[in-house]
């Protein structure tokens, strides 16, 4: 175990100065530093997994793959290897903005494996993506049709909660728009993300519950991800499918 007072924290400003950024061929830009106890080989297989059609609107970001990353007040700082004081401190994931790239610094060491590593980086580069371009018009329509026929569950516990209070007509007839905004915008972060998941990583879907919340109905899911699929087609080397059991 390493001992607290041998690991130094660097900025995240330093770190982002001198490590070497790899662009991967679906144009995502990343690097990994410090102990991160994962391979540059599985790193790159989880960042080529997002599809070449998601790359312009991340243009502008860069995601680094660190052993900690600490919120100190105003500064991100970053830990080269892991120390149980320094975990406590950390955080699964912190952005800063250096000129004019945002940089997402991942903790690698606060997840236990890899399915946890490729959700957080793929629910990072979901909500970057919907910040840069919003979502698109036809999974809202799929979506709210979902919604509306009180299809069950969700995807995560806020898209859930979302969805509730948008539906939430008590003696009125409309629709809360603004939460119905936040559903759209949830609901598309967990099912591209999900979409991606799927195209790195053999999971179980009831492995994605967060809390006490009702998972959204396979069929449901499945017709989303399709639906993300068609918009997002899969790099070559990757493919997507949905299987409703395990073979064997």
């Amino acid at each position: 175990m390493t001992n607290s007072a041998q690991v130094d924290l660097w900025h995240a400003e330093k770190v982002a100065a001198q490590v070497d950024v790899a662009q991967a061929a679906n144009g995502i830009h990343w690097a990994a530093w410090g102990e991160t106890r994962v391979s540059d080989a599985d790193l790159e297989h989880l960042v080529a997994a997002v599809p070449a059609t998601l790359s312009a609107a991340l243009d502008r970001r860069a995601y680094y793959f660190v052993p900690l990353a600490i919120a100190d007040t105003d500064d991100t700082m970053i830990a080269p290897g892991y120390t149980v004081e320094l975990g406590d401190r950390a955080i699964c994931h912190r952005s800063a903005v250096f000129g004019s790239t945002e940089a997402i610094f991942i903790s690698t060491r606060l997840i236990e494996d890899r399915f946890g590593l490729a959700f957080e980086l793929f629910i990072n580069v979901a909500h970057n993506f919907v910040d840069a371009t919003g979502v698109p018009e036809s999974f809202s329509s799929l979506v709210w049709s979902q919604a509306e026929a009180q299809v069950r569950g969700e995807t995560s516990q806020d898209a859930w909660e979302a969805r509730r209070r948008a539906q939430d007509r008590g003696n009125q007839r409309s629709i809360d728009e603004r939460e119905r905004g936040v559903y759209f915008e949830s609901a598309f972060s967990d099912a591209l993300a999900i979409y991606m998941l799927s195209l790195a990583v053999d999971f179980d879907y009831h492995d994605l519950r967060e809390r006490d919340y009702p998972l959204l109905a396979a069929p449901a899911l499945a017709e989303r991800l399709r639906h993300v699929a068609s918009l997002f087609p899969a790099n070559p080397g990757y493919e997507f499918q949905v299987l409703y059991r395990r073979k064997g």
